[in-house]
């Protein structure tokens, strides 16, 4: 595994909003990219909001089906808590779903896609990218 993807990267590639992404996509295995648990249950609370809950669903689904989910263990809560308590330190605090993806691509050496590059640009040796 390689890379780790954010929740707007998800989403941007499961509507398509960037047809350059499918292509970087297509340069890699799924193998190569990692969804961290908490994103996966922000998918989960889209679909419950969503407004064709049942075909949102099987679009989520399908499109996570290929990667593997990354578990928050102990060596991420464990960067949690430094990235938290670094990010408090300087007075930059990021939220809390962010956090815990940080911390999760941070623990695995992974490198962050994401959309989101100014939260997370705050987060010491996390390396991440905008696909």
């Amino acid at each position: 595994m390689r890379f780790c993807l954010d929740t707007d990267t998800c989403i941007n590639a499961m509507k398509g909003r960037y047809p350059g992404m499918v292509t970087l996509f297509g340069q890699f295995e799924p193998a190569d990219f990692g969804i961290p648990a908490i994103v996966y249950a922000e998918l989960l609370l889209g679909i419950l909001k969503s407004q064709s809950p049942a075909k949102t669903r099987d679009i989520v689904e399908a499109f996570l089906a290929p990667f593997e989910l990354i578990p928050f263990d102990r060596a991420t809560a464990r960067e949690y808590a430094i990235v938290r308590h670094d990010l408090e330190v300087l007075g930059k605090p990021i939220g809390p779903n962010d956090l815990m993806i940080a911390a999760t691509a941070r623990a695995r050496n992974l490198t962050l896609i994401t959309h989101n590059i100014r939260e997370f640009k705050r987060v010491t040796g996390l390396m991440i990218e905008d696909w």
